[in-house]
C-alpha cells in the first residue's frame, strides 16, 4: 500500500478479509509469510518475529464500534492519548481538534451511549485517528447503519480521508462501497486474492470469471465463437438465433478459443442499447419482448424475454419512451462492451 491511498478488501463473507485485518493489526498470529510496516518486518514466524498491536501504531474501526459506554465522547477520544502519557495541553486540542473534523464539536461531555448509530461510527473514527497512526484499519464500518446514512458516511469519510492524507486498509463486502471509496482494491476469496486494481479497471476488465460476476451485474448469454479476430476479439452467434446474426466481443484472460467453441457472452446491463418498437433492426438486435416495466423515478426497470426465451433484468432511461408490458425491443450489444468467457 502507498502512503495515502484508500486500499479495500473486496470479498463475500467468510473470504479472509477480516482475518487479514486482523493479522495486520496483531491480532492475530500468521503461520507463514511477512508483514512490513515502513520497511519493518513486524510479523516473520519463519524467525519468530513478532510486534504485538500498541507496537504498530495503527488505528482500527471495529464493526461494533466497541465504544466504552461509562466514557464520555472526549473521554473516549482521549484515552489513547492518555495511555500514550501525552501532555494534558496536547490531549485537549488533539480531541477538539479530531471532534471538529468529523462534526462532533460541542458533544464532548455527553455520554457516549447517547449518540446515534452515525455518531458512534464517527466516534470509533476519531478514537483510531486522534495519536496520528501510520495507518487506519476499517472493518466493515457501516455495516451497522441504515441504507441513508451509510451513503451519507461514505461520502464523509471519503472527504475526510483526502483532507487529512491519512492511509485506509478497508474491509466490505459491498461493492458499491468499494468502487465509490477505493483508490485500490483486492477482489478476495476463499482465502485467496482473485485481483488487485483500480475500481474502473475491475468493473472494466475483470481478471477472472469469479470478479466479473461478484463486482457490479452482469447479463451472461450462451453463444458459440464463429471467427476469432487478430486483436484479442471473436465474433460469436447467440444461441437460438441465426447463424448470421454476430456479434463482436473481446476475450477474457489467457483464453485461447477456437472456432465453435462454447462461451458466456458478458455485457453490463447499462452498456446494452435498447430500440424501442419501431426502431428493431432484426439483422444487428436481439430482439426481445417486455414482460414487465417498473418505473423507478429516475429510470426503468424492465424484465424482458429473448426470442431464445432467456429471461434478462435490463435498466432503461426514462426519457426513451414509455415502456410497456409485451412491447417488442431490440438489444444492440456494443463491441466494446462485451467480453467472452469460456463456458
Amino acid at each position: 500500500m502507498r502512503r495515502g491511498e484508500f486500499f479495500t478488501l473486496l470479498g463475500p463473507s467468510g473470504c479472509g478479509k477480516t482475518t487479514t485485518l486482523r493479522v495486520i493489526a496483531g491480532l492475530e498470529r500468521p503461520d507463514a509469510g511477512e508483514i512490513v510496516l515502513r520497511g519493518t518486518v513486524v510479523a516473520a514466524p519463519a524467525t519468530g518475529r513478532f510486534y504485538p498491536p500498541e507496537k504498530r501504531n495503527l488505528g482500527m474501526v471495529f464493526q461494533s464500534y466497541a465504544i466504552w459506554p461509562h466514557m464520555t465522547v472526549a473521554e473516549n477520544v482521549a484515552y489513547a492519548l492518555e495511555l500514550r502519557g501525552r501532555p494534558r495541553a496536547e490531549i485537549r486540542r488533539r480531541v477538539s481538534e479530531v471532534l471538529e473534523l468529523v462534526g462532533l464539536d460541542g458533544l464532548e461531555e455527553r455520554p457516549a451511549t447517547q449518540l446515534s448509530g452515525g455518531q458512534q461510527q464517527r466516534l470509533a473514527l476519531c478514537r483510531a485517528l486522534v495519536y496520528e497512526p501510520d495507518l487506519v484499519l476499517l472493518d466493515e464500518p457501516f455495516s451497522n447503519l441504515d441504507a441513508r446514512l451509510r451513503e451519507q458516511m461514505r461520502v464523509e469519510l471519503k472527504l475526510l480521508q483526502q483532507r487529512i492524507n491519512v492511509t485506509v486498509l478497508f474491509v466490505t463486502h459491498d461493492q458499491l462501497e468499494a468502487l465509490s471509496l477505493s483508490d485500490t482494491i483486492a477482489v478476495m476469496n476463499n482465502g485467496r486474492v482473485q485481483q488487485v486494481a483500480s475500481p474502473r479497471t475491475l468493473y472494466d476488465a475483470p481478471a477472472s470469471s469469479f470478479v466479473r460476476d461478484f463486482v457490479g451485474q452482469n447479463l451472461l448469454l450462451d453463444a458459440r465463437i464463429g471467427t476469432v479476430l487478430s486483436d484479442m476479439r471473436a465474433r460469436v452467434t447467440v444461441d437460438g438465433f441465426p447463424e448470421e446474426m454476430t456479434f463482436v466481443g473481446r476475450l477474457s484472460p489467457h483464453w485461447s478459443p477456437r472456432p465453435g467453441d462454447a462461451v458466456k457472452v458478458a455485457v453490463r446491463p447499462e452498456d446494452v442499447e435498447l430500440l424501442p418498437p419501431g426502431a428493431l433492426d432484426h439483422a444487428s438486435a436481439l430482439a426481445a419482448r417486455v414482460r414487465t416495466a417498473v418505473f423507478l423515478g429516475d429510470r426503468y426497470q424492465l424484465a424482458v424475454v429473448l426470442e431464445n426465451g432467456v429471461q434478462l433484468q435490463l435498466q432503461a432511461p426514462r426519457s426513451q419512451t414509455d415502456w410497456r408490458p409485451d412491447q417488442q425491443v431490440g438489444l444492440c450489444l456494443p463491441a466494446e462492451a462485451v467480453t467472452l468467457w469460456p463456458a
